[in-house]
């Protein structure tokens, strides 16, 4: 049958460890899901991305869910049609889909992200969160204990406010570079996120996603000095004790009292922005 040779373009390391890749695929199982959902969740189908080798794959159709994996890699896609023939192959950049035509409802995100992109495909998730209810996967240790780090870590930053501000997110286990073709020079990390139950921000979504990440570009100045612009010099906003701690001292609650103070200083409409589909 051959394999594919792995390409540093692609950022592409394959992981052998069949044990691992099952343990990957169980995180979405029923009996891992919040129980208020985990039979609904647990029946969604199935976007897997970057599939490889199909190692993850195999699982996750074992499962018994709609699996559909999503390949750039022309060699990999042809390997997977040849060892997994029932498996749904979609050609094609993950980043640049429409995800209403791999699915039409609601979907299960899930895969052993390339590290180069891993980032963009949580920000592309984030963009369809009202169809994504759950995300799993395994990305480079350092960017999965970012996105799931809170107050007070040095991780925590702009992917984690603005990931947990709409899910409640999970650092599950470590694992280590030698189970992978080739090697990484770094550890990696599974991940799980899943739906929380807030509908609204109740402020402008875009001017939030700028208070975070303003905020967060000066991260060791304090807010009263990093959002500074953002607020009339004469606003008694300016008293506010939050200002003067720093953005890794306050979590998402205390972000979006803040963007909606500082929407109010300035006039602006304090609506949520609707949907990024």
């Amino acid at each position: 049958m051959g394999s594919v040779k792995p390409k540093k373009s692609l950022g592409q390391h394959f992981l052998k460890d069949l044990g691992i890749a099952k343990k990957i695929a169980d995180t979405i199982q029923p009996q891992n899901l919040p129980e208020a959902h985990a039979e609904e969740w647990g029946r969604l189908p199935v976007v897997e991305v970057g599939p490889g080798m199909g190692v993850l794959s195999q699982f996750l159709q074992g499962n018994g869910r709609d699996v559909k994996a999503v390949e750039l890699d022309p060699e990999s896609v042809a390997f997977l049609h040849n060892a997994f023939p029932k498996l749904d192959v979609v050609e094609g950049d993950f980043l640049k889909m429409n995800l209403s035509e791999l699915f039409k409802g609601e979907m299960v995100l899930i895969g052993n992200y390339p590290y180069n992109i891993s980032s963009q495909i949580f920000f592309k998730a984030l963009e369809n969160r009202e169809r994504i209810p759950v995300i799993a996967g395994m990305l480079q240790k350092e960017v999965g204990r970012r996105i799931c780090s809170g107050p007070g870590s040095k991780e925590y930053g702009i992917l984690s406010v603005l990931l947990q501000a709409w899910y409640d997110c999970r650092y599950l286990f470590d694992v280590g570079p030698l189970v992978f073709s080739p090697p990484p020079k770094v550890t990696s990390g599974v991940i799980r996120l899943t739906r929380n139950s807030r509908e609204s921000l109740g402020c402008d979504e875009k001017k939030f996603k700028a208070v975070v990440k303003t905020a967060f570009g000066q991260r060791r100045k304090t807010l009263r000095n990093s959002l500074g612009g953002m607020i009339p010099k004469e606003s008694p906003l300016m008293a506010d004790p939050i200002l003067g701690m720093r953005p890794e001292q306050i979590g998402v609650e205390d972000f979006i009292r803040l963007t909606q103070q500082i929407s109010g200083e300035n006039g602006e409409e304090k609506n949520d922005g609707g949907k990024e589909d």
